[in-house]
C-alpha cells in the first residue's frame, strides 16, 4: 500500500498565471508609480507607534509593580506575550531599516528600545534574516530546520509547544547569548547591557518581581506564540521564485492581530513579495494581489486554527533537519 505525505504547499492548479499587469511585475511586486507609493515610510506615524508599544510593554510592567499585587502582575504577564511580539515585530521592521527613513534613528530606535530589550539581536537578526529572503526555503535558508517536515503528527507538535511553554528553548537562547558574550560578541554584550540596567532599575524601586515577569513572559507565551506565527508563515513551504509556494496565506483576525501578528506581519507574502514595504502599507500590496487573480481564495486559509489543524494533520513524523526548531533569523544569533 502507498503512503501518501501530505503536503502544505499549493498545486499548480491552485496557482493562476495572470501577471504581470499593468499595476503588478511578473513577481508580483508594484510598477514603479504605486511602488514608490507604498514604500513611503510614516515617520510621524511611527514614532507614535513605537511610543504605543512601550507603553504596552514597559508601562504594564511598571503599572504592576506600581500596584504591587499579585494580580496586577499576573495581569502583567498575559498583557507581554502579546508585548513581546509588538517589540519583536517593529525590531522586525528596524531591521528592514523601514521604521524611520533616517538610518540612524531607525536603528538606535530599532535596537535599544525594540529590540534589545526583548532579547533580539537586531544587527546579527539582519545579516540572517536578508539571507532568509534572499533564498527562502532553500539551502541557504537559515530558518529551514524551523520551517521543514511540516505537516506533522498532533504528538509532535503539543512536543514543540511544550518546550516553549516551559522555558527549555528560551534556556538554549539565554545560553546561546550568554556563551557570544564570553567570546566577545559586541551586540551580545549590549543585549546583557540592558537587561543588567532593566534589573538594576527593578531592584531600586524594590520591585523585583517586574523584571522577572518580563523575563518570564518572553521565555513562555511570546516563545510559543513566535513559534506558531513562524509557522504559519513558511512551514512545510518548498523554494521557489513564486512566492505562492514559499509563503502562506491566512486571514487576518483581531485576535491574532492583536496578540501574535501586530503591525500587518500576517500579510506575510506581501511583505515578501516585496520586502521594502513598510508595515503600514502590506494590506495594500496584499489587496493588489487578490484584484489581479494572483492570489485567490483557494490557497488562503480562512483562519490560523485553519491553518495549524492542517499543519498537524501528518500521522507519520518526516526526518528532521539537522537543528530542527532551532531557527536562527527569529531568534539570538551572533553569527558573522
Amino acid at each position: 500500500m502507498t503512503t501518501i505525505t501530505p503536503t502544505l504547499v499549493p498545486s499548480g492548479a491552485q496557482l493562476p498565471d495572470v501577471l504581470p499587469t499593468e499595476r503588478l511585475n511578473e513577481r508580483g511586486m508594484a510598477t514603479r508609480a504605486l511602488r514608490d507609493q507604498l514604500r513611503k515610510i510614516n515617520n510621524i506615524g511611527n514614532v507614535f507607534t513605537v511610543a504605543c508599544a512601550l507603553a504596552q510593554t514597559i508601562g504594564a510592567v511598571a503599572v504592576a509593580g506600581y500596584l504591587n499585587t499579585w494580580w496586577s502582575y499576573v495581569v502583567a504577564f498575559l498583557l507581554l506575550g502579546g508585548g513581546h511580539a509588538r517589540l519583536n515585530i517593529l525590531g522586525h521592521e528596524a531591521a528592514h531599516r523601514l521604521l524611520f527613513s533616517n538610518r540612524r534613528a531607525n536603528d538606535v530606535v530599532g535596537r535599544w528600545l525594540l529590540s534589545y530589550p526583548s532579547y533580539q539581536a537586531m544587527l546579527a537578526y539582519r545579516r540572517s534574516h536578508f539571507a532568509h529572503h534572499r533564498d527562502e526555503m532553500g539551502p541557504e535558508e537559515p530558518d529551514l530546520s524551523l520551517y521543514s517536515g511540516y505537516p506533522i503528527p498532533p504528538d509532535s507538535w503539543r512536543r514543540k509547544l511544550r518546550r516553549d511553554a516551559t522555558g527549555i528553548s528560551a534556556y538554549k537562547n539565554f545560553r546561546g547569548l550568554v556563551g557570544a558574550a564570553r567570546k566577545g560578541a559586541l551586540e551580545a554584550r549590549q543585549i546583557l547591557l540592558v537587561h543588567v540596567v532593566l534589573l538594576g532599575a527593578s531592584i531600586a524601586v524594590m520591585r523585583p518581581l517586574m523584571y522577572v515577569v518580563w523575563i518570564l513572559a518572553w521565555s513562555t507565551l511570546w516563545r510559543v506564540s513566535n513559534r506558531v506565527r513562524s509557522i504559519a508563515e513558511h512551514g512545510g513551504m518548498i523554494q521557489s521564485a513564486d512566492r505562492r509556494l514559499t509563503t502562506h496565506v491566512i486571514r487576518q483576525s483581531l485576535t491574532a492581530r492583536m496578540w501574535m501578528v501586530p503591525y500587518n506581519t500576517g500579510w506575510h507574502l506581501a511583505h515578501h513579495v516585496d520586502m521594502g514595504i513598510p508595515w503600514r502599507n502590506l494590506p495594500k500590496l496584499h489587496a493588489e494581489l487578490v484584484a489581479s487573480g494572483w492570489v485567490i481564495e483557494a490557497i488562503e486559509y480562512p483562519t490560523y486554527r485553519a491553518f495549524w489543524k492542517a499543519a498537524t494533520s501528518a500521522t507519520v513524523k518526516q526526518p528532521d533537519v539537522e537543528g530542527a526548531g532551532q531557527g536562527r533569523s527569529s531568534m539570538l544569533n551572533f553569527d558573522d
